[in-house]
Protein backbone atom coordinates (compact mmCIF):
# COMPACT_ATOMS: atom_id res chain seq x y z
CA UNK A 1 0.00 0.00 0.00
CA UNK A 2 1.55 3.36 -0.99
CA UNK A 3 2.21 5.85 1.78
CA UNK A 4 -0.17 8.74 2.35
CA UNK A 5 1.30 12.06 1.30
CA UNK A 6 0.36 15.75 1.18
CA UNK A 7 1.04 17.36 -2.20
CA UNK A 8 1.15 21.18 -2.17
CA UNK A 9 1.77 23.76 -4.85
CA UNK A 10 1.03 27.46 -5.31
CA UNK A 11 -2.69 27.04 -5.97
CA UNK A 12 -3.82 23.84 -4.26
CA UNK A 13 -2.95 21.39 -1.53
CA UNK A 14 -3.94 17.77 -1.95
CA UNK A 15 -4.60 16.15 1.43
CA UNK A 16 -5.21 12.43 2.01
CA UNK A 17 -8.97 11.98 2.00
CA UNK A 18 -10.66 11.38 5.35
CA UNK A 19 -14.04 11.75 7.00
CA UNK A 20 -13.09 15.21 8.30
CA UNK A 21 -13.44 16.41 4.70
CA UNK A 22 -17.07 15.33 4.28
CA UNK A 23 -18.73 18.66 5.10
CA UNK A 24 -16.34 20.60 2.90
CA UNK A 25 -16.90 18.19 0.04
CA UNK A 26 -20.68 18.50 0.37
CA UNK A 27 -20.39 22.30 0.25
CA UNK A 28 -18.19 22.09 -2.86
CA UNK A 29 -20.53 19.64 -4.56
CA UNK A 30 -23.55 21.86 -3.83
CA UNK A 31 -22.36 25.01 -5.65
CA UNK A 32 -23.72 24.05 -9.08
CA UNK A 33 -24.35 20.46 -10.14
CA UNK A 34 -25.03 21.05 -13.83
CA UNK A 35 -21.58 19.75 -14.90
CA UNK A 36 -21.87 16.40 -13.09
CA UNK A 37 -24.00 14.55 -15.66
CA UNK A 38 -21.33 11.87 -16.23
CA UNK A 39 -19.56 12.05 -12.87
CA UNK A 40 -20.40 10.45 -9.52
CA UNK A 41 -20.55 13.39 -7.10
CA UNK A 42 -22.62 12.80 -3.94
CA UNK A 43 -25.14 15.53 -3.18
CA UNK A 44 -25.73 15.10 0.58
CA UNK A 45 -23.79 14.30 3.72
CA UNK A 46 -24.87 10.67 4.05
CA UNK A 47 -23.95 9.75 0.49
CA UNK A 48 -20.68 11.71 0.75
CA UNK A 49 -19.71 9.70 3.84
CA UNK A 50 -20.36 6.52 1.89
CA UNK A 51 -18.29 7.91 -0.98
CA UNK A 52 -15.35 8.62 1.35
CA UNK A 53 -15.70 5.24 3.07
CA UNK A 54 -15.57 3.43 -0.27
CA UNK A 55 -12.46 5.38 -1.30
CA UNK A 56 -10.76 4.52 1.99
CA UNK A 57 -11.65 0.85 1.57
CA UNK A 58 -9.94 0.92 -1.83
CA UNK A 59 -6.90 2.56 -0.23
CA UNK A 60 -6.67 -0.15 2.43
CA UNK A 61 -6.26 -2.88 -0.19
CA UNK A 62 -3.60 -0.87 -2.04
CA UNK A 63 -5.78 -0.12 -5.07
CA UNK A 64 -6.23 3.64 -4.62
CA UNK A 65 -4.86 6.75 -2.92
CA UNK A 66 -7.61 9.40 -2.60
CA UNK A 67 -7.26 13.13 -1.91
CA UNK A 68 -9.33 16.16 -0.97
CA UNK A 69 -8.43 19.25 -3.00
CA UNK A 70 -7.90 22.46 -0.99
CA UNK A 71 -7.78 25.80 -2.79
CA UNK A 72 -5.11 27.77 -0.96
CA UNK A 73 -6.46 31.24 -1.84
CA UNK A 74 -9.55 30.82 0.35
CA UNK A 75 -8.68 27.67 2.35
CA UNK A 76 -11.72 25.86 0.96
CA UNK A 77 -12.16 22.26 -0.13
CA UNK A 78 -13.10 22.44 -3.80
CA UNK A 79 -13.23 18.80 -4.86
CA UNK A 80 -11.62 15.40 -4.81
CA UNK A 81 -9.28 13.29 -6.91
CA UNK A 82 -7.35 10.07 -6.52
CA UNK A 83 -4.81 7.61 -7.80
CA UNK A 84 -6.53 4.32 -8.56
CA UNK A 85 -6.02 1.01 -10.36
CA UNK A 86 -2.50 0.88 -8.91
CA UNK A 87 -0.51 -1.99 -10.43
CA UNK A 88 2.68 -3.43 -8.96
CA UNK A 89 4.98 -4.97 -11.55
CA UNK A 90 7.94 -5.32 -9.19
CA UNK A 91 6.47 -8.22 -7.24
CA UNK A 92 6.21 -11.92 -8.00
CA UNK A 93 7.00 -13.15 -11.50
CA UNK A 94 6.96 -9.60 -12.85
CA UNK A 95 9.91 -8.46 -10.71
CA UNK A 96 12.22 -5.87 -12.18
CA UNK A 97 15.66 -7.11 -13.26
CA UNK A 98 18.23 -6.39 -10.53
CA UNK A 99 19.44 -2.80 -10.64
CA UNK A 100 16.72 -1.50 -12.95
CA UNK A 101 16.15 2.14 -11.90
CA UNK A 102 12.49 2.37 -12.91
CA UNK A 103 11.11 0.61 -9.86
CA UNK A 104 10.12 3.10 -7.16
CA UNK A 105 10.88 0.89 -4.18
CA UNK A 106 8.77 -1.10 -1.75
CA UNK A 107 5.12 -0.09 -1.84
CA UNK A 108 5.48 2.01 -5.00
CA UNK A 109 3.22 1.09 -7.93
CA UNK A 110 4.55 0.61 -11.44
CA UNK A 111 1.50 2.05 -13.22
CA UNK A 112 -1.35 4.22 -11.97
CA UNK A 113 -4.53 5.91 -13.03
CA UNK A 114 -5.58 9.43 -12.08
CA UNK A 115 -9.34 9.69 -11.88
CA UNK A 116 -12.55 10.12 -9.87
CA UNK A 117 -11.80 13.84 -10.15
CA UNK A 118 -14.52 16.41 -9.61
CA UNK A 119 -14.40 20.10 -8.80
CA UNK A 120 -16.77 22.68 -7.39
CA UNK A 121 -18.19 25.01 -10.04
CA UNK A 122 -16.04 27.88 -8.75
CA UNK A 123 -12.86 25.83 -9.28
CA UNK A 124 -13.62 24.68 -12.81
CA UNK A 125 -11.78 26.36 -15.70
CA UNK A 126 -9.18 27.69 -13.24
CA UNK A 127 -5.58 26.69 -12.46
CA UNK A 128 -6.88 24.32 -9.74
CA UNK A 129 -7.18 21.33 -12.06
CA UNK A 130 -3.92 22.09 -13.88
CA UNK A 131 -1.85 22.21 -10.70
CA UNK A 132 -3.63 19.27 -9.09
CA UNK A 133 -2.79 17.13 -12.12
CA UNK A 134 0.79 18.44 -12.16
CA UNK A 135 1.28 17.50 -8.49
CA UNK A 136 -0.17 14.03 -9.01
CA UNK A 137 1.84 13.38 -12.16
CA UNK A 138 5.06 14.51 -10.47
CA UNK A 139 4.43 12.15 -7.60
CA UNK A 140 3.67 9.29 -9.98
CA UNK A 141 6.61 9.76 -12.35
CA UNK A 142 9.26 11.30 -10.09
CA UNK A 143 8.58 9.64 -6.71
CA UNK A 144 6.98 6.33 -7.63
CA UNK A 145 8.77 6.23 -11.02
CA UNK A 146 5.78 4.70 -12.77
CA UNK A 147 5.96 3.76 -16.44
CA UNK A 148 2.45 4.92 -17.32
CA UNK A 149 -0.43 7.02 -16.01
CA UNK A 150 -3.92 6.29 -17.33
CA UNK A 151 -6.91 8.59 -17.57
CA UNK A 152 -10.39 7.46 -18.56
CA UNK A 153 -13.83 9.01 -18.78
CA UNK A 154 -17.31 8.32 -20.05
CA UNK A 155 -16.98 8.46 -23.84
CA UNK A 156 -19.95 10.86 -23.96
CA UNK A 157 -18.26 13.35 -21.63
CA UNK A 158 -16.76 15.79 -24.13
CA UNK A 159 -15.89 18.30 -21.40
CA UNK A 160 -13.80 15.73 -19.53
CA UNK A 161 -12.19 14.42 -22.71
CA UNK A 162 -11.07 17.91 -23.70
CA UNK A 163 -9.68 18.52 -20.21
CA UNK A 164 -7.64 15.31 -20.33
CA UNK A 165 -6.30 16.19 -23.79
CA UNK A 166 -5.26 19.64 -22.50
CA UNK A 167 -3.11 17.93 -19.87
CA UNK A 168 -1.18 16.33 -22.73
CA UNK A 169 -2.46 12.76 -22.50
CA UNK A 170 -2.72 10.67 -25.67
CA UNK A 171 -6.10 9.26 -26.71
CA UNK A 172 -5.88 5.47 -27.01
CA UNK A 173 -9.41 4.48 -27.96
CA UNK A 174 -12.79 3.56 -26.53
CA UNK A 175 -13.44 0.46 -24.45
CA UNK A 176 -16.99 -0.51 -25.28
CA UNK A 177 -19.52 -1.63 -22.66
CA UNK A 178 -16.87 -1.08 -20.02
CA UNK A 179 -18.91 -0.45 -16.87
CA UNK A 180 -22.08 1.03 -15.42
CA UNK A 181 -22.27 4.79 -15.94
CA UNK A 182 -23.27 7.28 -13.24
CA UNK A 183 -26.71 7.54 -14.90
CA UNK A 184 -27.24 3.77 -14.74
CA UNK A 185 -26.65 3.07 -18.43
CA UNK A 186 -23.90 0.87 -19.87
CA UNK A 187 -20.84 3.07 -20.30
CA UNK A 188 -18.25 3.13 -23.05
CA UNK A 189 -14.98 4.55 -21.65
CA UNK A 190 -12.52 6.75 -23.52
CA UNK A 191 -8.93 5.89 -22.53
CA UNK A 192 -5.93 8.23 -22.48
CA UNK A 193 -2.38 7.84 -21.18
CA UNK A 194 0.96 9.49 -20.49
CA UNK A 195 4.07 7.31 -20.56
CA UNK A 196 7.43 8.00 -18.94
CA UNK A 197 9.17 9.27 -22.08
CA UNK A 198 6.47 11.94 -22.56
CA UNK A 199 6.51 13.25 -19.01
CA UNK A 200 9.32 15.88 -19.20
CA UNK A 201 7.65 17.79 -22.05
CA UNK A 202 4.22 17.55 -20.42
CA UNK A 203 5.59 18.73 -17.07
CA UNK A 204 7.15 21.77 -18.76
CA UNK A 205 3.88 22.67 -20.50
CA UNK A 206 1.80 22.32 -17.33
CA UNK A 207 4.27 24.52 -15.43
CA UNK A 208 4.08 27.13 -18.20
CA UNK A 209 0.31 27.33 -17.88
CA UNK A 210 0.29 28.02 -14.14
CA UNK A 211 0.37 31.53 -12.64
CA UNK A 212 3.83 32.96 -12.14
CA UNK A 213 5.00 32.84 -8.54
CA UNK A 214 5.14 36.30 -6.93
Amino acid sequence: MPERVVLEGEVVRLEPLDFVHVDGLVAAASEDRTTYDFTLVPADRASMREYVASALDDEQIGWALPFAIHRLADARIVGSTRFLDLDYWETGIAAWPPGRPSAGGAGAPSTAEIGSTWLAASAQATPVNTEAKLLLLRHAFDTWRVERVTFKTDARNERSRRAIERIGATFEGVRRAHTIASDGTIRDSAYFSIVRSEWPAIEHELERRLPTRT
